[in-house]
């Protein structure tokens, strides 16, 4: 059955929720209760909540156990003492009284107006590993014994639901990639396993891959192109405390704020397919206060949207503090994370969410068009991808541009502006992609690129600078850089220094000795711009680096090495800590999302390009002149969003 919700179109968003009810968090199907479920539902469909993602705890479904006889040997599947039933769901060796209760528990949904993401294979949920009996001690992704029951769980349970109108997608399951140890080579044939048995069956509705923490370059076993070429919707789950170089910031600034737009775009752009935030949350009072959740969330649900998301499902619904059982007798961190007290009362986030909704039901258009796009970064071989991306995609929000990512092996995607940040190692990227995005300059592109302790070749026929010697850093130097306007001072650090003669470059800026550390050479009828330091990495490992009052404003880096790329906009904003997009209703007709990633209130000075007026405001203040500038108030973590004209 088609849903009637759909989560992978390429301008939907949906608000959602990970449920477990409140009365029993991961043992709610050993105890069922449908009245508390029920109660649950009402007060999440009351917050505008529109999808349920929905977890059969894999022991509780599929409950066998492996009986042995002499030297261990294994002898039969059973269900405890009992024979396995000769129907379809015995010899799957699933639980009847199970499947009875999600049935009920899909009918709820349907009574509240609720939609269901159901995640198959849940082994894995918040710190504890949760497997049938049978299969304890075995490798869930890599053994042969549990990877057969696994396809016989899922043939069964999407045959049982194929026709069930509350389920709008399928999720493999919960962090999958957590369950066991795998080679890239076993987490693929995994993966392709679990979505060839899904689609064998139900080829109408789209398969979401649940993962957390995949990783662009091809060096770790779960990657985002396998899971993009396997299912049809990418997951992130942003926590700052288990993502690496996130957890330096105040919740509420710039950094933190935009770590799941920056993660999920990262997977949209290099896998190719939609991408969801599946799971975001404060992780808990000790993490942020309820206030400042409210203040983070609002944020995030506005950025997520502007940048073509496709949603957010806060974890989770409902408190765990009383819950005695494991995980929540092990792990403090999953006991306060629900949008309702253990009391059934909201927290203010819920109120975020609610009143998120209500915006989008009143917006005239039925769905956001898609932002436009300046650059694209290019992110290469032998960094720390991640890292890299993450300081870029801010770096980019602080300049006034947008870009989008892809990894040096894909091909190249089109655009007048080119990033290679922080170019590390021996191999870099491929020569003939650096070939042929020599040519895109030549042709009348822009390429910024900056070094870590990357090799390039050829280098100096393209930045027109010739390295006389490279030796390590014994500190970060002063940088002025007094080819940008305002001159600003930068520091200059990573792990190499390289003395450098202009053949033909121009010097930007300088470190203290005269030796170039900014430069820019024509190349074609395109630019090539050098920075001698890996300043987005040296930042993504800097706290406070972003938003305190002595940060320093490498953005205005991007900002020098853009300003023809963002000729195109309608608008140019000014402060560094508003992120503002653009999207084409028609050629008349624009809209503008400006998001304050920062706790206090910004008065932006905003610059319409010529014949662009300012129609009213979807959401905000209406901006006003003042002494012949046009001003925009931005509330603290909040947005305004403008319906520009072009009469």
């Amino acid at each position: 059955m088609k849903p009637d919700l759909n989560l992978t179109d390429p301008q939907s968003f949906t608000l959602g929720v990970n449920y477990w009810a409140a009365h029993a968090g991961t043992a709610m199907w050993a105890d069922w209760r449908a009245d508390v479920v029920d109660a649950d539902f009402a007060r999440l469909a009351a917050t505008g909540v529109q999808v349920l993602r929905a977890f059969p705890l894999w022991p509780d479904f599929q409950p066998i156990t492996l009986l042995r006889t002499g030297g261990g040997a294994p002898a039969e599947i059973r269900h405890g003492e009992q024979l396995l039933p000769d129907d379809e769901a015995g010899q799957a060796g699933m639980s009847a009284t199970a499947i009875e209760h999600f049935a009920e528990f899909c009918g709820l949904a349907r009574k509240h107006g609720l939609r269901l993401v159901v995640g198959l294979i849940t082994g894995w949920m918040s710190g504890r590993l949760f497997v049938p009996p049978a299969l304890e001690g075995h490798n869930p992704i890599s053994d042969p014994l549990a990877i057969l029951w696994e396809l016989r769980f899922v043939r069964y349970f999407v045959r049982r639901f194929q026709d069930e109108p509350a389920i709008v997608a399928w999720d493999l399951g919960n962090e999958c990639n957590v369950m066991g140890r795998a080679t890239r080579e076993e987490a693929y044939v995994w993966t392709s396993a679990i979505v060839d048995a899904i689609r064998a069956i139900d080829p109408e509705r789209p398969i979401v891959s649940g993962m957390h923490g995949l990783s662009v370059g091809p060096t770790r076993s779960w990657t985002v192109s396998d899971q993009a070429e396997l299912t049809d919707l990418l997951t992130t789950h942003p926590y700052p405390v288990f993502t690496p170089h996130c957890d330096q910031d105040p919740l509420n600034t710039i950094r933190a704020c935009l770590h799941a737009t920056a993660e999920s775009r990262l997977y949209a752009d290099v896998g190719g397919k939609p991408c969801l935030c599946e799971e975001i949350g404060t992780l808990g009072p000790m993490i942020a206060s309820e206030r400042i959740a409210a203040d983070f969330i609002r944020t995030n649900l506005f950025s997520l949207w502007a940048n073509d998301c496709h949603g957010l499902f806060w974890w989770c619904a409902n408190e765990q503090v009383l819950l005695s059982h494991a995980p929540y007798d092990w792990h403090a961190v999953e006991r306060e994370l629900g949008l309702f007290r253990v009391d059934g009362t909201p927290k203010l986030v819920a109120g975020e969410l609610a009143a998120f909704r209500r915006f989008l039901q009143g917006l005239p258009f039925p769905q956001l068009p898609l932002r436009t796009r300046e650059a694209v970064c290019i992110l290469s071989d032998g960094q720390d991808q991640w890292g890299v991306a993450y300081s870029s995609f801010v770096l980019a929000k602080q300049a006034g541009l947008d870009l989008e990512f892809q990894y040096e092996t894909q091909p190249l995607k089109d655009s007048s502006l080119y990033l290679l940040p922080c170019i590390s190692g021996h191999r870099v990227i491929c020569r003939h992609r650096w070939l042929e995005l020599m040519e895109r300059v030549k042709a009348g592109a822009t390429l910024y690129i900056s070094h870590q302790d990357g090799l390039l070749s050829p280098f100096e026929e393209i930045t027109g600078l010739e390295v006389r010697t490279r030796q390590r850093r014994s500190a970060a130097q002063a940088a002025t850089m007094d080819g940008l306007p305002g001159k600003p001072v930068l520091e200059a650090g990573g792990p190499f220094s390289l003395t450098l003669y202009p053949t033909r470059a121009t010097v930007l800026g300088a470190e203290a000795d005269g030796n170039p550390c900014f430069t820019c050479a024509e190349y074609g009828r395109g630019k090539v711009y050098f920075l001698t330091f890996p300043m987005e990495m040296q930042l993504t490992t800097q706290p406070g680096a972003f938003h305190t009052p002595e940060a320093l404003p490498y953005w205005q880096v991007y900002r020098w090495i853009a300003r023809e790329a963002v000729q195109g906009r309608a608008v140019a904003k000014t402060s560094p800590f508003i992120g503002a997009t653009e999207h084409v209703l028609d050629e008349r007709d624009r809209v503008v999302v400006l998001v304050n990633y920062s706790p206090e209130p910004v008065k932006e000075s905003l610059t319409l390009t010529a014949g662009w007026q300012v129609k009213g405001a979807l959401y905000g203040a209406q901006p006003w002149a003042e002494q012949g500038v046009l001003r925009c108030a931005v509330p603290a973590n909040d947005a305004v969003a403008l319906e520009l004209v072009r009469p």
